[in-house]
């Protein structure tokens, strides 16, 4: 339990620090977002399918869920089918479906495998039918799809993300899990093992394998990869750190084969370092450059061990409006740099570089303020995404935009979270040791404070969290843990209980209302407002499957990757051989389209494996009370490079 002390909120002025080298606020110019001259460009994100999904709840009962595009009109309807066997299809619905994007069916019998599609109706016409999915005969009921692996012996799958990876045109989803054999954490020593990462269809296809080599040290700070389509030709990517040694799905040496640049203690702190484009599909290296920044002098890092120079973080960003870029990143302790990279026409090449230590003029101010993870979005509403790279903004320019000087924090949560103020918002822990805003929320593009808790205990605040788990109260609910940040606060800063949950780790949409999930590890609780306390939903390990990454405990991913708008969770069994994808099936009163089509959450689902897991939020403010339907998403799903 952690102590509940007295606390201090600082008020909305702003909290903007000096670091040495020179000012670190932005310019008043900057204050507030910058004037369209022009209207902002859609931006190139994936068509998707419908992502049909139907669950066998038992006794012939069957929920079914589907997608609804962020390009959909809002008068579009949907009339749901079911096939058995080699019968014609038969509606199942009396009327197109207007208000829901799910379908409860009753009576089912499993002789023969059972076919569920849905048709579009726009002004009274129906459309093409949806891909299909399928239930076996005799399909048992089981809330999940079982993804089984090719997991080698010694190995167990941990994070996880998911893209288009075939672009075969069904605009569904494949996964790349990475397979772990000793994970350990910077600041231990001794050798690890050799990180996989592998490619699957969601019906279990295995696809490709590659394996990053001795020369990749394994845990959560060390191989950061992105699965994201990077030139907008509708098939996936994956992108990461290579070196030495690794072999790419086909089979093929990056470097030195036989170089073997571990020390003594297992550090990996000599040898090249590269960055590797692989084909999403096949796994084959289709480019490989020297990883920017170099290590250089392990001490300037901060440390003389190997600990701090090989924290890394990754993000895509869509730092031209229109399509993404890749940003990969090293170090937050002391030295940060961040490096931009865009993947056209075959070529990988460096957009901008930012480094704290370069000499730029009031780059030192950005020293030591990056997190555990990374998000990015378009904060200034110019259509132009930038990085929050903890405590500090870098531009899309590959220019600083604010340091808080408030120091790195393990958690950081970015999107709407106050929907009574312009713009987005960030909430974060600060620091390890005592601090003034121990937790706080700022304005996302000013950095200015909104409101912050100090935190009284000598180790600060570790962990924090921002969901909308209170419907008494506008925005998102906020708590952290650690001395002096007891309780919990609404989206204004004010104290509303001195209560707060027990979980302060992820977050999930699961049941049927517009709050959010409370998820740790592989469990899904409610939060009881009235009586302060945590309710249980769904329980993961009662399916045999278990959580990774030790006390941070999360599933492989949580993200809206099939059916309606509600979250699923894909995790690993207990033994490592198959990853099961759990869908909800609690029916709503509410349809959003899929998030997968809001900007800042899909970002969010490509860093979500960054470092320490952290959940995706939406662009828009999606809680009680919102405003439906949902603002539209500026995006087009149409392939640059068809």
């Amino acid at each position: 339990m952690f102590r509940v002390a007295a606390f201090l909120v600082i008020g909305a002025s702003p909290l903007l620090l000096l670091a040495a080298g020179g000012a670190a606020t932005p310019d008043e110019s900057k204050g507030q977002p910058e004037p369209k001259s022009k209207a902002v460009p859609a931006r190139h994100m994936e068509k998707l399918g419908r992502g049909i999904v139907a669950t066998h709840q038992g006794e012939g009962k069957v929920f079914v869920s589907w997608r609804l595009f962020g390009t959909d009109p809002h008068t579009i309807a949907f009339n749901v089918y079911r096939a058995s066997g080699d019968a014609e299809p038969v509606n199942l619905t009396k009327e197109p479906l207007t208000k829901v994007t799910h379908f409860a069916d009753q009576g089912v019998e499993f002789a023969n495998p059972v076919r569920y599609f849905v048709r579009p109706v726009i002004e009274g016409k129906e459309g093409e039918a949806s891909g299909a999915f399928t239930l076996p005969a005799n399909a048992p009921a089981q809330p999940y799809l079982s993804v089984p692996l090719k997991t080698l012996p010694g190995h167990i799958p941990n994070d996880a993300s998911v893209g288009d990876l075939d672009g075969d045109g069904d605009g569904e989803y494949e996964i790349v899990v990475k397979q772990e054999q000793q994970g350990r954490d910077n600041s231990q020593k001794g050798k690890t093992g050799e990180t996989k990462l592998e490619a699957y269809k969601l019906n279990g296809t295995f696809l490709w394998r590659v394996n990053l080599g001795k020369n990749i040290r394994e845990g959560a700070h060390y191989t950061q990869f992105l699965v994201y389509d990077f030139d907008g030709d509708g098939k996936a990517e994956v992108m990461c750190k290579t070196a030495d040694g690794t072999i790419d799905g086909a089979g093929k040496v990056i470097g030195d084969k036989d170089a073997d640049h571990r020390n003594a203690d297992g550090y990996v702190l000599a040898g090249p370092e590269f960055l590797t484009v692989f084909d999403g599909m096949t796994g084959k290296a289709l480019a490989t450059v020297d990883y920017v920044p170099a290590r250089g002098k392990v001490s300037d890092w901060g440390d003389n061990y190997g600990n701090r120079v090989d924290r890394f973080l990754a993000c895509v960003a869509y730092l031209d409006g229109v399509r993404p870029s890749a940003v990969f990143c090293r170090g937050y302790y002391t030295r940060a740099v961040l490096a931009a990279w865009d993947w056209r026409d075959g070529k990988l090449t460096k957009r901008w570089v930012f480094d704290t230590e370069d000499g730029t003029a009031g780059n030192r101010a950005y020293r030591g303020q990056g997190n555990h993870g990374i998000s990015t979005g378009d904060l200034n509403d110019d259509g132009k995404d930038e990085v929050i790279y903890g405590s500090c903004v870098i531009g899309r320019d590959g220019k600083g935009i604010y340091s808080t000087g408030l120091g790195h924090g393990d958690a950081m949560h970015f999107g709407d979270l106050d929907p009574d103020r312009p713009g987005l918002e960030v909430f974060k822990a600060n620091g390890d040791t005592a601090n003034k805003a121990g937790i706080q929320l700022r304005d996302a593009w000013t950095g200015k404070q909104v409101w912050g808790v100090a935190s009284t205990g000598a180790k600060g605040v570790g962990r924090a969290c921002a969901l909308d788990i209170d419907p008494r109260h506008k925005g998102m609910e906020a708590w952290g843990k650690g001395e002096g940040v007891g309780g919990l606060f609404n989206a204004k800063g004010e104290k509303i209980s001195d209560a707060s949950p027990r979980v302060c780790n992820m977050g999930c949409w699961w049941d049927g209302d517009l709050l959010r999930e409370l998820l740790d590890g592989v469990t899904v609780s409610k939060w009881d407002h009235q009586n302060s306390r945590e309710l249980r939903l769904f329980t993961g390990a009662d399916h045999g499957v278990a959580s990774n990454n030790g006390s941070k405990s999360n599933p492989c991913l949580c993200a809206d990757i099939l059916g309606d708008w509600r979250e699923e969770i894909i995790a690993r069994t207990r033994d490592g051989k198959e990853l099961r994808i759990f869908t909800t099936t609690i029916p709503t009163e509410h349809r959003i389209y899929t998030l997968a089509h809001d900007p800042i959450y899909r970002l969010g689902v490509a860093w979500q494996n960054v470092s320490y897991n952290q959940p995706a939020h939406t662009g828009f403010y999606l809680g009680h009370g919102m405003k439906l339907p949902a603002p539209r998403p500026n995006i087009v799903t149409t392939p640059v490079n068809p």
